[in-house]
């Protein structure tokens, strides 16, 4: 409606002059911006997903469940300079020409903030169109590491609260007892020493490295995984600590304290406060596959990281007032299982199930503050095709593919998920089960595949259609 074009442009001009988006006085009226934040565990296809999303609604062919692309209503699609000159351009022709090279190849993953901006010019519709004309909308894709949004739960809480937590949480891990031995070893009420603050930092740093690799997403904090130019700095160098007594200054325990507020203060409250805050709606990818692979207690801290996420947003419907008072709150947030491509499709919703059930009670939350929320199965670039395979009397549905380590073809059955994704987190929320006791879900690395696109076509996918239309399809019609 012409009323609600009219506010969302008074609203964009107060947000450009308080300094969260810059621009032009007829840009602030007339051209309302979408904050699209975009998320994941490392792995989960993030640069894959904004790749391929830009892609296909610059050629919208296969984006048929999307009502703006359905009714026609999308004249132009096309890539802008973006609005913050501090942050890096996310390299979208350099990922693409990856994708859809003649051995294509999966790009680089994220390891920084960055930003690209796709704007729409919009056919004028509805009973006004004649007298508003066309109309141009912006798309500010802000990519992040899903590393450093877990750092936001962080925030609430103290040293010896989140050391506590951590020790205990990973005692029994195999890949930590090399930390844990070290830190057993440590008398928190000696002197801080340098050399053994580094080397507790390292040895905990190396401890999160395995963890990931082994499937675990509960993988905080996130700049020990991706520091950039803090490497080294006394801000990453910390660790969890065994205490019994409250704090004496100029010991190793009070040091470790100061650094974890340090870094609360210096790393986590300038990341939310210049890019997480200002968010309007938010995708997170789950690479829920992975963590079935890896077993109950993967799939189990999935779940808790993924209430960590949905806690650290700010749910809740952007009312013009609130927007007016800068009181910004994330309208619309999607957990999408990706790779749903190395799934047969009749699994698809045993996948969405299961991603549903993990984030139930935070979900819950989140509709009853006023944000509206989703789960679905996606694969932002399909890789595989699908196959029927018998041997003797049973038949297997098998997704085909090159595979990433030797570039082979091969047919893949990953194993079949349960109808009831409760019998995926009880082994261990009940039991504490290790392995799956009648199952083996195998994982399969697929290389992408290679593509003649015709005119118009964007990447092939699986869903990215249905979570556009989510994420952002109201704001284009």
């Amino acid at each position: 409606m012409v009323i609600g074009r009219l506010a969302d442009g008074i609203l964009g001009s107060t947000e450009r002059l308080a300094g969260a988006v810059t621009g032009t006085v007829s840009e602030a009226f007339f051209e309302p911006v979408v904050r699209l934040g975009v998320t994941g565990l490392a792995g989960a296809g993030k640069t894959v997903f904004i790749t391929a999303l830009v892609h296909n609604m610059m050629n919208r062919a296969r984006m048929g469940q999307m009502q703006a692309v359905a009714g026609d209503r999308i004249a132009a699609a096309y890539l802008q300079p973006q609005p913050d000159d501090m942050l890096p351009r996310f390299d979208f022709e350099t990922h693409l020409a990856a994708l859809t090279a003649t051995a294509p190849h999966w790009p680089e993953s994220t390891r920084a903030v960055s930003e690209l901006r796709l704007s729409f010019r919009l056919r004028p519709g509805g009973f006004f169109g004649p007298l508003t004309g066309s109309r141009v909308v912006h798309l500010d894709i802000i990519d992040y590491p899903g590393e450093w949004l877990l750092d936001l739960a962080l925030m609430e809480r103290s040293y010896r609260a989140w050391a506590d937590d951590t020790l205990a949480r990973i005692d029994t891990r195999a890949c930590a007892q090399g930390f844990m031995e070290r830190a057993r070893a440590v008398d928190p009420d000696g002197p801080h020493d340098e050399p053994l603050a580094q080397d507790l930092a390292a040895r905990f740093t190396a401890y999160l490295h395995a963890a990931r690799r082994q499937g675990y997403a509960d993988v905080t904090p996130g700049r020990f995984l991706l520091p950039g130019d803090l490497e080294g700095s006394p801000v990453l160098t910390f660790a969890p600590i065994p205490w019994a007594r409250p704090s004496k200054r100029g010991t190793i325990l009070r040091e470790m304290e100061r650094r974890f507020d340090a870094y609360k203060a210096r790393v986590v409250q300038p990341f939310f406060r210049d890019h997480f805050a200002r968010i309007d709606r938010q995708v997170v990818l789950v690479d829920a596959l992975d963590a079935i692979h890896h077993g109950p207690e993967a799939v189990e801290m999935l779940g808790r990281t993924m209430t960590e996420v949905l806690a650290a947003f700010r749910p809740g419907r952007n009312a013009w007032l609130s927007r007016l008072l800068m009181g910004r709150r994330v309208e619309r947030i999607l957990f999408a299982a990706t790779k749903a491509d190395h799934l047969h499709h009749s699994q698809h919703p045993r996948l969405t199930a299961l991603v549903e059930a993990l984030l139930r009670q935070s979900r819950d939350r989140a509709d009853f503050a006023g944000a509206r929320t989703a789960a679905m199965s996606i694969a932002a670039l399909r890789a595989t095709v699908e196959e029927t395979r018998r041997q003797g009397s049973e038949s297997f549905d098998c997704v085909r593919g090159r595979l990433l380590d030797d570039g082979r073809q091969a047919a893949f059955y990953p194993g079949e998920l349960p109808e009831d994704p409760m019998r995926l987190l009880s082994p261990w929320r009940e039991q504490g089960a290790r392995d799956w006791l009648d199952s083996d879900y195998r994982i399969m690395r697929f290389a992408p595949a290679a593509l003649r696109l015709r005119p118009g076509e964007g990447l092939p996918h699986i869903r990215l259609d249905r979570a556009a239309e989510f994420l952002f399809g109201d704001r284009l019609t």
